[in-house]
């Protein structure tokens, strides 16, 4: 497939679109800055991605914008809109309006230039952290603005895609991890026993849904590749359980691997300012029939081993 994606500097953009490649699709990567203004963990990921023949790279080029609208008489396939606003995503003052204006700029233009080139289907990212997405307590509320301004990007595209006739999926995404991700929680579980110091959770209560990255972007290509009509969803999920179950689980994994004690604190958990659980809908290993656990463990392992410059 001939495939336009957005947001492939991201961590799981850069495995969308290495996915995508090594399955033998022609991809065009947009970038909303400059190839010099990228640096550290996306700088890395852009650096890997331009070594697959498969992928051309476009700077400069925002979603929406006349620019991005004019590559689509470039007879795409498929057009996989990955990439959206994500300055200050965990505070509550995050600026919902300014994502969801960039995020679905020009929407309804896209979808009638869509249509005229003859694309086959739009792949937008969505959260299991929005409103009405997933499983898990009730009322299903978006987690937080981040969430809501997901909610919403998607709402605009479902109701564009819906007057123009256009087949749309939404790739909804739980907690993803492994290589080249930014150092969150499961990098500070390994930086910390790298010391030699014993790491502490604080909300091993709440029940959430963390998936190798690997075994995400597998359930995306097949998202991306799969025939279909109308608006649909595609929910993938990994390791449905308490923070407690899956930081036990990280830590036997990656500790007998790397050498590690692994010993982990657990808080007492008094602070439930979000949902309790949530999940995504549908095993991902039901999807990708030959995904390897133990392979995915093990490039986790070799990863963290040259990120800390273990022997």
């Amino acid at each position: 497939m001939k495939i336009l994606m957005t947001g492939a500097s991201s961590f799981t953009g850069y495995w969308f679109a290495k996915t995508l490649a090594e399955k033998g699709h022609q991809l065009t990567l947009t970038f909303t800055k400059s190839r010099i203004a990228y640096s550290g963990l996306r700088e890395q990921r852009i650096e890997l991605l331009e070594k697959f023949p498969a992928i051309s790279c476009l700077w400069n080029y925002s979603f929406g914008t006349e620019e991005f609208l004019d590559l689509l008489d470039q007879k795409f396939e498929a057009v996989c809109h990955h990439g959206a606003f994500v300055e200050d995503y965990k505070s509550l003052s995050f600026d919902v309006g300014r994502a969801v204006a960039e995020n679905a700029n020009h929407c309804q233009e896209f979808m009638v230039r869509t249509k005229q080139a003859g694309v086959n289907k739009i792949v937008l990212t969505g959260s299991v952290f929005e409103a009405n997405e997933g499983k898990g307590s009730d009322p299903l509320v978006a987690f937080s603005p981040y969430g809501l301004s997901k909610t919403f990007t998607w709402e605009t595209f479902r109701y564009w895609a819906w007057k123009q006739d256009i087949t749309l999926t939404k790739f909804v995404i739980p907690n993803p991890f492994g290589p080249y991700e930014e150092p969150r929680f499961c990098n500070y579980l390994v930086q910390n026993w790298a010391k030699g110091i014993t790491p502490s959770v604080k909300t091993p209560d709440y029940v959430r849904d963390n998936i190798h990255v690997d075994l995400l972007a597998c359930a995306y290509a097949l998202a991306v590749e799969k025939e279909s009509k109308g608006i649909t969803s595609i929910n993938p999920g990994g390791y449905a359980a308490t923070q407690r179950e899956f930081t036990l689980k990280f830590a036997l994994e990656i500790g007998k691997r790397l050498g590690f004690a692994h010993e982990v604190n657990f808080y007492v958990q008094e602070n439930f300012d979000e949902p309790l659980a949530r999940i995504n809908l549908f095993p991902a290993v039901e999807m990708c029939g030959n995904w390897n656990e133990e392979k995915a463990w093990d490039q986790l392992a070799v990863y963290y081993r040259h990120m800390l410059s273990l022997k």
